[in-house]
């Protein structure tokens, strides 16, 4: 709560006090995941548990699936106030706040649990929360997660070879855009509601991707090999707008930070099942190779990585170390 409290104040500090805001009563929040997805049903359960707890007084509508539009045009309603909440991911807050990209370093963490652990206790994570406030206009609650990324591929993947040249679907960034590049692969930025058909139309020869979404979206079926390689954690952000956030008083604020930060935990310790749940699945499906691989299948990828974004994140080192001691 300190924390919270802090990014309160360094907002004030960047844009001025305003006075006699009214405060917030009926919320939007903005999600590009679908109804099914951890996401939305903690975003969902995290309205409904913030109207019983202020007795109706606030109530938040929550918006799936791009309704309010891309994470890039929600952002931009939030710094307004026209939108007051989401879980974004933090490849978007990252293209406005390239630190962040140190929450994307490749093999940082090697699986789900040790990503879950990390983004709830990093000092290093929390503190690029801080900054979100003078930056961006947002102020950061905590972190959720859509589970580390694989490779999910139309054609056979044997070596780091087979991916050369090949269309590879990424959410727009910059960090996994420099990795995809060093690989020799050629990223393909697209919207999630457009990965099936691109995959089995060709468009695309291969997609990044989380477990989950791999088997609830049936992406598999589109598949010769998933090449899981926990190559790079996918965080998400809970976070409020500024303008909405100085409409609050000190109690809604701590009720709201609270209860967004319960449901974020939710869906990090829900990540942490997707292992133990959707990889057996996967390695069930007929005629889907799995080849689980470490970091060495990516030769010296990563320190090519290194010597563009250390530079750009200085929080990398940090991060590898609080990874390396859970």
């Amino acid at each position: 709560m300190k924390r919270i409290l802090q990014a309160t104040v360094t907002f004030a500090a960047a844009v001025g006090m305003m006075t006699g805001a009214p405060q917030a009563k009926d919320m939007k929040m903005g999600l590009i995941t679908p109804p099914p997805h951890i996401w939305t049903k903690e975003a969902k359960a995290f309205a409904a548990d913030l109207k019983a707890t202020s007795g109706g007084k606030h109530t938040v509508t929550v918006y799936p699936s791009r309704q309010l539009g891309n994470e890039a045009e929600v952002l931009q309603q939030m710094q307004s106030g026209a939108v007051d909440m989401a879980f974004m991911t933090v490849a978007e807050i990252s293209n406005r706040a390239p630190e962040f990209s140190a929450l994307f370093t490749p093999f940082l963490v090697k699986d789900n649990a040790q990503a879950a652990k990390l983004l709830k206790t990093s000092p290093t994570a929390m503190a690029l929360l801080d900054t979100l406030p003078s930056q961006v206009g947002i102020v950061g609650v905590g972190y959720g997660m859509a589970g580390v990324r694989q490779i999910v591929s139309a054609e056979p993947i044997k070596s780091i070879a087979d991916l050369k040249g090949r269309k590879i679907r990424v959410t727009p960034f910059a960090a996994t855009k420099d990795f995809n590049t060093i690989l020799g692969t050629a990223p393909t930025p697209m919207p999630l509601p457009d990965v099936y058909d691109a995959l089995s139309n060709g468009q695309v020869d291969a997609i990044e991707m989380d477990l989950e979404l791999t088997i609830k979206l049936k992406y598999w079926e589109l598949a010769k090999t998933v090449v899981v390689s926990n190559q790079m954690m996918f965080p998400m952000v809970g976070i409020v707008s500024g303008r909405t956030w100085k409409g609050l008083d000190a109690a809604d604020r701590k009720m709201v930070s609270e209860l967004m930060k319960k449901h974020l935990d939710v869906v990090l310790d829900a990540t942490e099942e997707v292992e133990r749940t959707f990889l057996p699945m996967l390695k069930e499906k007929e005629g889907l190779e799995v080849r689980e691989v470490g970091p060495e299948f990516y030769g010296d990828a990563v320190a090519e990585w290194d010597k563009i974004w250390l530079p750009k994140a200085p929080g990398i080192p940090a991060l590898r170390a609080e990874a390396a001691a859970l």
